[in-house]
């Protein structure tokens, strides 16, 4: 005790009120601190700072120059629910820092000038004592100098809900619970400094962007300069042509408009909102749109083993008796748990036993306790029986309570325990503890006058386990299945850890290894073993950031787990952060899931559902920029051959509302693929080299099959509006039937699909057959003769993509 009052520079009087200070004004107040939060009004218009946005204003701007006000519309609604999105995100971060600052203790009670006072928490400093009872908060990281049956609760912290013992030299961090008993520490860091403190300054830091977010961002870029480019060569071609400037001018800008995806976070949006609800109806509520889709492209999961894959309910799963009565009844009274409506209020381990004991045929009365601590590792009670004896009763540690006994109980028969008895007890002992479980040791004896813990009569052994829930082993093997590693991070215990991995299937022939021996590793030997490590036991959460940290650096995309206040860093550098719905409100707020039932499951559902929306993302993509391309090839071949324009300005913008509309919009909720979950992750572009090159042949196939219709319609003599309206209405079928292409192969109805592609057709009948229209998009009737060509030349999208299906792997 002297050496930690020397190493804090204190004494047993306390600090003096001039010491407190001068510490106050070097070391600062018990608090912690924020960064400035930026102004509401500032986070959101910052979000408008993006290329791609940009942009998208500019094509805005330039739909309504043209007349064009839906479109215009359509696109600055598309640009704010984007920065809604973004403003939300920032929003919740600086809500979760607000949330720590909640956690500290307005008052602490201290020893200063020898004096026991209550202060403002805020004023506490390094080398304060402070004094702790039973249903205090902890008002600062403390050193332990005494301690009277002290436990207390640090589930804020690690997410475990077992009652923690502490002794003298014990570190207590700060807003952990006093559950029961008394203490007294030392100051030895207070605000920023602390564990709550550390965890407020990384869940300030910036997050990084979701895998999704640099995708579409890299695409958004890329096509947006690709399309403007050609938009500038189209016009100067067509003003050599000799065409008027203000058509060509008109056109230019028209296939800018239609060229860049301004549909693209519109649809983007909508798929993940629907996404979002799908997941909700499966218990996984998520906060953060883009995160939707980052659970689909996964590669590890990290995940808590209580709870999550466990039951959280500690369970008696196998038991050896001597004497069965007087083992339950050692169960029952030898115990401070309740059950109340099925719920066990303290010590889960006790709470087990109790459930399973019989519970006692006479009320007796409790004369005594010593209770349960860390040294001794047993609990021992005493009780009145009615023929006026006492009773002693205990259990605790199994080798530990079998060095206490003298004798055996063999059904009422009381015999001494002999070498051969002894190692047959050792051995079941440790038959048990190999299979994971949890040993009790289980002894009595009638009151004498010696140690009322030596000579004791042993009666049985209880095996306890948190076992894993049924759901979670064949989650684990769809992970498996689905290319995605499962690795196990959890604070029990290495033999109990190995049980559970082994029976999930975590476990196959990686390592196990433990919190020590992890802190001992170096990076570089760290790195080395990362991949082959499955399970972690032992584990502080602090270490996963360690964790999350080098497989991030090694190129996964992870998710983590956690409920603790100490796991919100983790949560927040995690690819996708996972709370538990039971979890701190901290790490709720620093992840982007929660998880309303604690089940992994849940988890793994989560990851279908997010490589769904991926799907339907490059199905959309792919599907727009298809028609973008055709359209460009379209003019540009139109233009090489001297011929006219094959669209005005109105079609081409009526071909981007179309194509952006219904069936762009279906196609970001087509049900899931047959082979969702038997497939690895896809963690590459959403264009892929492949999938460019497909792109590139639809638009060709669309654009030769209607510059080759409109070059023979205007050979053959057809006037030029009709010409104009049969490749107009050709290519507007193209993109019909090129939707129809991209429809998954899911057992699930294509319902809306379908009902996109009628609607889309049913407008584009009302066009070419609607006087009224037919003066705006400048197009005119077409026979069925017509049709029937227009049909059969678009039908060649869908035998040209099963074509390309079949050579283009």
């Amino acid at each position: 005790m002297n050496d930690l009052f020397s190493k804090y520079k204190t004494s047993s009087n306390g600090l003096t009120e001039s010491e407190a200070k001068k510490r106050q004004n070097k070391y600062g107040l018990n608090e912690i601190n924020e960064s400035k939060p930026t102004p509401y009004y500032l986070l959101f218009l910052s979000q408008f700072v993006d290329v791609l946005l940009f942009l998208l204003f500019i094509a805005a701007i330039a739909a309504y120059a043209i007349g064009d006000v839906i479109d215009a519309g359509v696109i600055l609604l598309a640009i704010l629910l984007n920065a809604i999105m973004g403003f939300i995100q920032e929003y919740r971060s600086q809500k979760a820092v607000e949330s720590l600052k909640d956690l500290i203790v307005k008052k602490a009670i201290v020893k200063r000038e020898n004096q026991i006072k209550e202060i403002d928490a805020k004023y506490l400093t390094t080398g304060d004592i402070v004094i702790l009872e039973e249903g205090d908060k902890v008002p600062a990281d403390l050193v332990l100098i005494d301690t009277n049956s002290l436990t207390c609760d640090e589930s804020h912290l690690t997410g475990e809900s077992e009652s923690v013992r502490k002794n003298e030299n014990d570190e207590i961090y700060m807003d952990s619970g006093v559950l029961s008993g008394k203490g007294v520490g030392i100051v030895t860091k207070i605000g920023m400094e602390t564990e709550i403190g550390e965890i407020a300054s990384i869940i300030q830091e910036d997050s990084d962007e979701t895998p999704l977010e640099k995708r579409v961002g890299t695409l958004g870029k890329s096509l947006s300069a690709i399309a403007i480019i050609v938009c500038i060569v189209i016009f100067i071609m067509e003003l050599l042509q000799g065409t008027e400037l203000v058509e060509t001018f008109m056109t230019a800008v028209s296939l800018a408009v239609a060229a860049i995806p301004e549909g693209l976070p519109a649809v983007l949006t909508l798929t993940l909102a629907i996404g979002m609800q799908e997941m909700s109806k499966s218990n996984a509520i998520v906060k953060r749109l883009l995160s939707v889709e980052t659970l689909g492209s996964c590669t590890i999961i990290c995940s808590d083993k209580t709870g999550t894959l466990t039951e959280n309910k500690m369970t008696v799963v196998e038991s050896f008796f001597t004497n069965e009565e007087k083992t339950h009844l050692i169960g029952s009274l030898c115990n401070n748990a309740v059950i109340n409506d099925s719920q066990i209020i303290g010590d889960q381990t006790d709470g087990a036993i109790l459930k399973f004991s019989r519970p006692p045929k006479e009320n007796l009365e409790r004369v005594n306790e010593i209770p349960l601590d860390s040294n001794r590792k047993m609990m021992t009670t005493t009780y009145r029986l009615n023929s006026g004896n006492n009773i002693i009763l205990s259990k605790g540690a199994p080798e530990i309570i079998l060095g206490k006994c003298k004798y055996i109980d063999n059904d009422g028969s009381i015999e001494i325990i002999n070498q051969e008895i002894e190692e047959t007890l050792i051995k079941k002992i440790s038959e048990m503890a190999e299979n994971a479980l949890r040993v009790i040791g289980f002894a009595y004896k009638i009151e004498d006058d010696a140690d009322p813990e030596e000579d004791l009569i042993f009666t049985g052994l209880m095996g306890l386990i948190d076992p894993p829930k049924e759901s979670a082993k064949k989650a684990v093997q769809d992970c498996i299945n689905a290319g995605i590693q499962v690795k196990m991070i959890t604070g029990d215990h290495e033999k109990t850890a190995y049980a559970i991995a082994k029976e999930l299937g975590i476990l196959t022939n990686g390592e196990v290894i433990t919190g020590t021996e992890f802190n001992e590793l170096s990076d570089e030997e760290y790195l080395k073993r990362v991949n082959n490590i499955q399970v972690y036991a032992r584990v502080k959460p602090i270490q996963k950031m360690r964790i999350v940290e080098t497989l991030k650096n090694q190129g996964h995309i992870v998710a983590m787990t956690g409920d603790g206040i100490n796991d919100a860093p983790a949560l927040k550098k995690a690819s996708i952060g996972v709370a538990m719905g039971d979890g701190t409100d901290v790490a709720k707020e620093s992840a982007d899931m929660i998880l309303q039932d604690n089940n992994f499951k849940t988890i793994v559902k989560a990851v279908e559902e997010g490589r769904k929306i991926y799907d339907n993302i490059k199905r959309f993509v792919k599907f727009q920029v298809s028609t973008n391309v055709g359209a460009i090839l379209t003019i540009i071949g139109a233009s090489l051959l001297s011929l006219p324009l094959p669209f005005n300005p109105v079609q081409l913008l009526w071909l981007n509302i179309v194509m952006d509309g219904p069936p762009a919009q279906t196609l970001g909720i087509e049900g899931a693929e047959k082979d969702i979950m038997k497939r690895p992750p896809e963690t590459g572009d959403i264009l892929t080299k492949e999938t460019m090159l497909k792109i590139f042949l639809t638009g060709l196939v669309m654009a030769i099959g209607t510059v080759a219709m409109f070059f023979w319609q205007i050979n053959i003599g057809t006037p030029t509006k009709k010409a104009m309206t049969i490749a107009f209405t050709l290519f507007v079928m193209y993109q019909l039937f090129n939707a129809y292409n991209g429809k998954s192969n899911s057992e699930k109805s294509h319902k809306y699909l379908y009902m996109g592609i009628i609607l889309s057709f049913a407008l584009q009948l009302l066009i070419i057959y609607l006087p009224q229209l037919q003066t705006i998009f400048r197009t005119t009737s077409i026979g069925l003769l017509d049709w029937v060509m227009i049909i059969i030349v678009a039908f060649t999208i869908i035998i040209s993509d099963k074509i390309m299906s079949k050579v283009i792997k």
